[in-house]
């Protein structure tokens, strides 16, 4: 992770640790089983970059749950996203490569996982992109921090934790796999973007 100076620092609070997220998620792991009934044709896509970390976290909690690990895999929506640069442009992106490659998910019961939901958009671009593989039996949703501020009639089906937040707050996630730890952060100031290149 960048270095931070002072004032960046003083500006940010913590919201979730290290030991919170991994009882937030295996608590996500044990309703996923619930809600699925199981494990069977079940597929965690994750959106990168930190929800493709939190989609193989969850499935290795699942499997240690249920000793079945579900499918995983890679879902990126940022083709279909509709406050893109095509987009805007009116440049149909339908046949936009979604990262899934030869996935079929027709029939399957899909856990598309994120870290933070905010105004809906990604989740509604994420849905469109899945698609493009098949036709999914179901679409669930889950994240790690549901801040609001939502724009669509799109609501998570998993959350880890609710952080009610300002628009003009930053919400950021950390984890091992990206930043070298685990945590979630909030500040009242502009950070960085991610290596996605996107504010939260």
């Amino acid at each position: 992770m960048a270095m931070m100076n002072t004032q960046q620092v003083q500006n940010e609070r913590n919201l979730i640790t290290a030991v919170e997220m991994r009882r937030a998620l295996a608590r996500m792991a044990h309703e996923i089983i619930e809600r699925n009934k199981g494990v069977e044709n079940l597929l965690l896509a994750g959106i990168p970059t930190r929800g493709v970390h939190l989609a193989h976290r969850l499935a290795k909690l699942v499997e240690s749950f249920e000793a079945v690990r579900p499918v995983t895999a890679l879902l990126d929506p940022s083709g279909h996203r509709d406050d893109s640069v095509n987009q805007s442009e009116g440049v149909m992106q339908k046949h936009h490569p979604n990262g899934m490659g030869d996935i079929d998910v027709s029939g399957m019961r899909v856990v598309i996982v994120d870290d933070v939901f905010h105004t809906g958009r990604t989740a509604r671009a994420a849905m469109d992109a899945l698609v493009q593989s098949g036709r999914p039996s179901y679409i669930q949703l889950a994240v790690l921090v549901n801040r609001g501020h939502r724009e669509l009639p799109i609501s998570p089906d998993f959350v880890g934790k609710n952080i009610p937040t300002s628009k003009s707050e930053r919400v950021y996630v950390k984890l091992s796999e990206v930043d070298s730890e685990d945590g979630v952060v909030i500040s009242h100031g502009w950070r960085k973007p991610d290596n996605q290149g996107r504010h939260t």
